[in-house]
């Protein structure tokens, strides 16, 4: 059985949003961590916070912005993974949205990625 706790998290952030939430919780890894990094970048969440309640069990509250976020969606799965040079970014909702990327130098926006001339995995689009 494959998991994907990447869609799992995406999954969480935009139930919260249909039902409202102001808030949600999910199990913390470095790579979730990082894409909620380029989300309040880009503008999409309020901010992020890692939560120790116990060192075993980290988790990330993520604090959603009303109205900001309208989707998300992910690219690159376990069983296929989706690789593109940034010669090849696609623009999301003509250039409303942003791409997620995971690339050698770290998780970046595709137009922080398109900057600094690096392509890498397409992890998710945000709108």
């Amino acid at each position: 059985m494959i998991t994907d706790p990447i869609a799992n998290m995406l999954t969480s952030i935009r139930n919260a949003l249909s039902a409202g939430f102001e808030s949600v919780e999910v199990p913390a890894s470095k790579i979730k961590a990082n894409i909620c990094k380029v989300l309040k970048e880009e503008g999409f969440i309020r901010s992020f916070k890692i939560l120790a309640q116990d060192p075993a069990k980290l988790r990330i509250r993520i604090y959603l912005k009303e109205g900001a976020l309208q989707g998300i969606s992910r690219s690159s799965k376990p069983g296929l993974r989706k690789y593109q040079g940034y010669l090849n970014f696609n623009r999301v909702r003509s250039g409303l949205g942003v791409t997620v990327i995971s690339t050698s130098k770290g998780v970046l926006s595709s137009r922080k990625a398109k900057q600094l001339k690096v392509g890498g995995e397409v992890i998710c689009s945000v709108w």
